[in-house]
């Protein structure tokens, strides 16, 4: 039974994974246990995204199993538990959404930091933005499933009304200001939304214009959430989604997200400051008006 140092946010998604799924089969850990054919104490540990010790991959598909998982979602959790420090992959459509790795993390962060270069990221998307996003990604998949991940998308911005809020911090290329996402009315919507948006207090937008060239993230779209704790260091996280066309990869080896990090600090500095970008966003409103 191969164990590995699975990092501390691949650790916190099993946590909250096989916590959800317990809770579904409303069964006690001491179920778990029996169910599993391990301790009770096993099942906390699994349970607890804080413990360092290394995960083994068999005992998360004994948990899983023992909650009556569902093959792709035992697939999922499994899949994180063999990874290794520098990340892993999770497909789009693989898990339902309470599972979904970017609302845990979210969940548990108290900042996420956005670079966006094709769309407006999916926490400040209105509703009728949503909506053509996932008819344009989505082309095989029935409008019923459409409507769930356009109500899962904007039930997910609750995250930024919490207390304490999340600080969601976004650096836009100009081009997703540009880019024509469903009609006019639409654009019109999302821009308007978008700087109503930046006047909360912990919410700040910036627009990277084409005048400032090649810059620091290359062509990739990519978030970086986190929580520092320097009382409870155990309480401490850092990810990285990189988001791709039908899975996401997510690292969270130290490296890649001090790299992450550097390149949002870079992307800060060339893009325009929140008060000049809130001009810009008025402007490309304005063009859509006339």
């Amino acid at each position: 039974m191969t164990a590995t140092q699975t990092g501390p946010a691949g650790r916190m998604q099993i946590a909250r994974g096989l916590i959800a799924l317990r809770e579904r089969c409303r069964l006690t850990q001491t179920q778990v246990a029996q169910k599993a054919g391990v301790s009770t104490t096993t099942v906390s540990r699994y349970e607890t995204w804080q413990d360092r010790a290394r995960i083994r991959w068999a005992t998360v598909k004994a948990l899983a199993d023992a909650c009556e998982a569902t093959p792709q979602e035992c697939e999922a959790l499994v899949a994180i538990a063999k990874s290794q420090a520098d990340g892993w992959w999770v497909g789009n459509n693989a898990v339902p959404e309470w599972m979904d790795p970017l609302v845990s993390f979210e969940y548990a962060a108290a900042y996420e930091h956005v670079f966006a270069n094709s769309v407006i990221p999916g926490l400040l998307q209105t509703k009728e933005y949503a909506l053509a996003v996932h008819q344009a990604r989505e082309v095989r998949s029935s409008n019923e499933d459409i409507e769930r991940m356009v109500d899962a998308r904007v039930q997910r911005q609750s995250i930024l009304r919490r207390d304490p809020a999340l600080h969601l911090w976004v650096v836009l290329d100009e081009a997703v200001l540009r880019r024509a996402v469903g009609d006019t009315e639409v654009m019109i919507q999302q821009l308007v939304h978008l700087n109503e948006a930046a006047k909360s207090p912990n919410i700040d937008v910036q627009i990277l214009p084409f005048s400032a060239g090649a810059h620091a993230a290359g062509a990739s779209h990519f978030v970086v959430l986190g929580r520092d704790d320097e009382r409870e260091p155990l309480n401490s996280m850092a990810v990285v989604y990189i988001e791709m066309r039908r899975r996401g990869l997510y690292l969270d080896d130290a490296e890649d997200v001090s790299a992450y990090k550097l390149t949002f600090d870079y992307l800060r500095s060339q893009a325009l400051d929140t008060t000049a970008s809130s001009r810009l966003i008025t402007r490309a409103r304005q063009e859509l008006s006339s």
